[in-house]
């Protein structure tokens, strides 16, 4: 699949080694947005995103007048506003069964993958670890039905599983072999898309050498 390139102009300021603002990278490659895409350290955060966002937090988008630093409403904005490829189902049902997903994406896996990169404590890295080693495991036939998650295309609830499963050698998870067959079929899937492979910062490149 060809990326389209140059539909518009905006600035996205990103986290390079974030889940969530690769989330975002991957719907503007996807939909072949030209952005400048900044990249910033959580640390130190640019005094131009502060000037413009009340939470002076990554990831921001900016398009024109229009600020926003929620990245769930970034890729549903990012999805209307650039219609092709559709990222999300067309008919309500469908579309709130996939919001549910990402919902579900989020309180199982993302809060797991957040506490192992905070580190806070060894005990809740290693139990963050196993729940989510095990939860990603548990749906593995999930992984066999559809060519995408839970469907025939590729949507934003891929959006959102993509730079979890990106990340797992960094988060210290391997899975037995015989029982990740299918994971890996889909992330080989996944990581040889056009879109992803763009998306990537060097960063997170890095994650995977």
């Amino acid at each position: 699949m060809g990326v389209v390139a140059k539909r518009s102009s905006m600035t996205f300021y990103s986290d390079p080694s974030c889940q969530y603002s690769h989330r975002v990278r991957i719907v503007l490659a996807e939909k072949g947005v030209t952005v400048d895409i900044k990249d910033c350290e959580p640390e130190s955060i640019p005094k131009e995103v502060s000037d413009i966002n009340p939470y002076n937090s990554l990831p921001t988008l900016v398009d024109r007048e229009l600020v926003l630093f929620e990245h769930l409403v970034m890729m549903e904005y990012l999805d209307e506003r650039f219609p092709h490829p559709p990222l999300l189902p067309v008919y309500p049902v469908a579309r709130a069964e996939s919001r549910q997903l990402i919902a579900r994406i989020n309180r199982d896996w993302s809060t797991k993958v957040d506490t192992i990169v905070a580190a806070k404590s060894k005990d809740s890295v290693v139990r963050a670890r196993k729940e989510l080693k095990e939860g990603i495991l548990a749906i593995a036939p999930v992984f066999e039905d559809k060519e995408f998650f839970m469907s025939e295309e590729f949507t934003l609830v891929d959006c959102c599983v993509a730079p979890i499963l990106w990340r797992l050698p960094s988060l210290g998870i391997e899975f037995p072999e015989k029982q990740a067959k299918s994971i890996e079929k889909y992330m080989d899937t996944i990581f040889e898309r056009e879109s992803f492979q763009i998306s990537l910062s060097e960063i997170e490149q890095e994650m995977r050498d």
